[in-house]
């Protein structure tokens, strides 16, 4: 066995230092683990201990406010009863001064809530012979407005035989006008030859008022070159192809700012109910297969509901959440005392909002949508900028002059529809067999705006419908806002656009301007907007002008601005069909609804905004940023606090708009409240507190009713 060399023993000797090393290496380890396991037991209990005065001080809190649950919410419910019973009583004192008003006109125009009167009307103007354009485009003023009294009418009717009778009324109405419109245009076509253009060897001309433009063209020279006219100094333009070139033929234009096509259809296919809905009481959603849809035709007959169900149902039609929320949730909302107050108010706000038209309720039925044959769903698009009814008639026989006789000849059977392209076209050749079809091109109304490219869609009057086929070779012009298609046949056409493109709200704020004066301003989708408020007016404001002057700067009611911006296609407003084309945060609708209210209440002294944490809170609860502001600056960043709702209580978020996550601690200088205004009043000064005391009622419901008519809270 050889000897060991000294480099073996040397190893050897290291290796022991290595092992004193290790041992003293693990015995630090064991030190280190053993002081960080003491720090962590230090840490936990700390964190424990934390929790545990967390949570006595919530219930502390808790109990405090269970003491003084009761008296918040009877200081709620007496102000918002208090509010509604002035309300009421203004509204009773305005409809009646209204209704006197009306009486005391003696303008001749017949009383719209009597239907002797309106039938009256009715049958004198259809017998009266005047044909002259200027006197009939007159008398349609007066039945337009007319049309409007009686619309108002069949909205509010609960009983089905009065609305049976206004739905009559209305159409028999609206007949009746277009009916004078062809009067008109039939005269002035039997004169077509005696008003010949010299360049063109035709006759066009363009008749205008603030309701109606007619375009007319008379075919006198016929020649197969002709291809089509614009009527320059309306915008308006069509393309016809030879067949009708060469024939006896005039085209008309007839553009209507006002759209009572739509409501034909509207009053033609009925939606009883929505395809979604969630009781306000808390119930569970109505499943989509139990949706009741009910078509009927002019003839037809549409089963009433009983009047109880309707009302319950109306009432109940704001929409819930998208989800279904735990059983939990729903005992603890049907529990709370909040819902007490708010089942107290929330029929009377939302049967208000019903009448000003602010929702669309089961009187206001709406058309089905069947995507197969495109035909167009009402609900999701809407008619902008009224009805332009594009039309060809066989010219009437013209005049002759014969030994300085008119001769003239006379045909009982009134203006001829041209049926093109079903009339028989004899050339002589296969071109008799090809029907090109026609074009027509429109400057886009400059009283609404198009947030986005217009849509075309045609009237088919034997369903009464609106739809989107049958129209080709679209063009759209920006630059010119000119838009340019071609048909198969001469058809009324709209343009379109969809209802809620300029949903959901990207940001929103509500702020005071003084006492009984406030800014409501909305960042949409595609629009931003702001509506000033002042005691029970309106105004709004944009920075777009193009379609918006008629009404930006005008001062109005809550329900006059909402129908004046939906007709501009700028529409910020919701009902309870909204939530099937827009994404939704999903909120309870008592809790939002208590929220409108209160929040409505002290708009005169305090700020509201909209929070990114609102989205992330639940669907039981609500965030938003609030502040005391008694001046009409803009808010400072650094005044804002976050507030969380709910049905039991409501609290300020230690946590701001700039947080990583999101926390329901409550702030640690804050405690609970059962209402949201109890919870404000910490936090404002005496002054701030009894400028909300001295808000007008007026006031108060206008903020209500717009915050409503928008749902911020859920919308954005």
């Amino acid at each position: 066995m050889p000897p060991k060399s000294k480099s073996s023993k040397k190893g050897r000797k290291l290796t022991k230092a290595q092992k004193a090393k290790l041992q003293q290496e693990e015995e630090e380890r064991r030190l280190r683990e053993e002081e960080e396991a003491r720090l962590q037991a230090e840490r936990e209990e700390q964190e424990r201990l934390e929790r545990e005065r967390k949570e006595k001080e919530v219930e502390r809190l808790e109990l405090k406010d269970q003491q003084r649950r009761q008296d918040e919410l009877n200081e709620l419910r007496h102000l918002l009863e208090q509010n509604h019973t002035a309300v009421t009583k203004w509204k009773t004192d305005a409809l009646e001064t209204a209704k006197w008003e009306r009486y005391m006109r003696c303008d001749g125009a017949p009383d719209p809530a009597v239907q002797q009167d309106i039938n009256t009307y009715i049958s004198l103007w259809r017998d009266d012979p005047e044909v002259n354009v200027t006197a009939v485009l007159k008398q349609c003023n007066l039945a337009l407005q007319l049309v409007d009294e009686v619309e108002g009418l069949f909205k509010d009717a609960t009983d089905p035989q009065e609305n049976q009778q206004y739905k009559e009324a209305l159409i028999n109405l609206q007949e009746l006008i277009h009916f004078k419109h062809h009067l008109t245009t039939e005269d002035i076509l039997k004169r077509a030859s005696s008003n010949i253009d010299t360049e063109t060897g035709n006759m066009q001309t363009v008749i205008r008022d603030d309701q109606v433009t007619v375009c007319l063209w008379a075919n006198i020279k016929k020649n197969p070159r002709f291809k089509g006219l614009n009527f320059e100094e309306v915008g308006f333009g069509f393309e016809i192809p030879k067949q009708l070139a060469v024939s006896d033929v005039a085209v008309r234009i007839l553009h209507t700012h006002y759209d009572h096509l739509s409501m034909l259809a509207r009053m033609t296919h009925l939606r009883i109910q929505t395809a979604s809905r969630r009781s306000l009481a808390g119930g569970e959603e109505v499943p989509e297969d139990s949706v009741e849809q009910v078509e009927t035709k002019e003839n037809g007959k549409v089963e009433e509901e009983p009047q109880q169900q309707r009302v319950e149902e109306e009432v109940q039609s704001i929409q819930g959440l998208e989800g279904r929320k735990s059983a939990t949730s729903l005992q603890s909302r049907k529990n709370s005392p909040l819902a007490e107050v708010q089942e107290s108010n929330i029929q009377t706000q939302m049967e208000a909002l019903e009448a000003e038209g602010d929702l669309i309720g089961s009187s206001v039925q709406l058309p089905l949508m069947n995507q197969a044959v495109h035909v167009v769903d009402l609900i999701q698009f809407t008619p902008l900028g009224g009805v332009f009814y594009y039309d060809v008639f066989h010219l009437p026989p013209q005049a002759l002059q014969v030994n300085g006789w008119e001769i003239r000849q006379f045909l009982n059977a009134g203006l001829q529809t041209f049926h093109y392209p079903t009339e028989k076209f004899d050339f002589g050749s296969s071109d008799a067999l090809i029907c090109p079809p026609i074009g027509a091109s429109v400057i886009l109304p400059d009283f609404v705006v198009f947030l986005e490219t217009p849509q075309v869609a045609r009237w088919d009057a034997a369903e009464k419908q609106w739809r989107m086929d049958g129209i080709t070779d679209v063009s759209y012009d920006e630059a010119e806002a000119k838009i340019s298609f071609k048909m198969d046949s001469f058809q009324a056409f709209v343009l379109m656009q969809k209802t809620y493109a300029n949903l959901p709200f990207q940001s929103w704020e509500l702020r005071p301007l003084g006492q009984d004066a406030a800014i409501f301003m909305v960042n949409g989708a595609l629009i931003d907007l702001s509506i000033t408020i002042q005691d029970n007016q309106c105004l709004l404001q944009s920075e777009r002008d193009r379609g918006l002057s008629h009404i930006v700067g005008k001062w109005m009611n809550v329900s006059a601005l909402q129908k004046a911006m939906i007709n501009a296609g700028v529409n910020i407003f919701v009902n309870q069909y909204t939530d099937n084309y827009v994404s939704t945060c999903g909120k309870d609708p008592l809790t939002e609804h208590a929220a409108y209210e209160q929040m409505a209440l002290f708009a005169s002294a305090c700020a509201f905004s909209w929070s990114k944490w609102n989205s992330k809170c639940g669907a039981e609860h609500l965030v938003m940023q609030a502040c005391e502001h008694l001046d009409s600056a803009p808010v400072p960043e650094d005044s804002w606090s976050l507030y969380l709702l709910g049905a039991q209580r409501s609290q300020k978020l230690e946590i701001t708009e700039e947080s990583e996550d999101f926390s329901s601690d409550h702030h640690p200088s804050s405690e609970f409240h059962s209402t949201f205004i109890h919870m404000l009043q910490d936090s404002m000064s005496p002054g701030g507190v009894a400028r909300t005391r001295e808000s007008h009622h007026l006031f108060v419901d206008t903020v209500q009713s717009l915050l409503c008519a928008t749902r911020p809270l859920m919308y954005s």
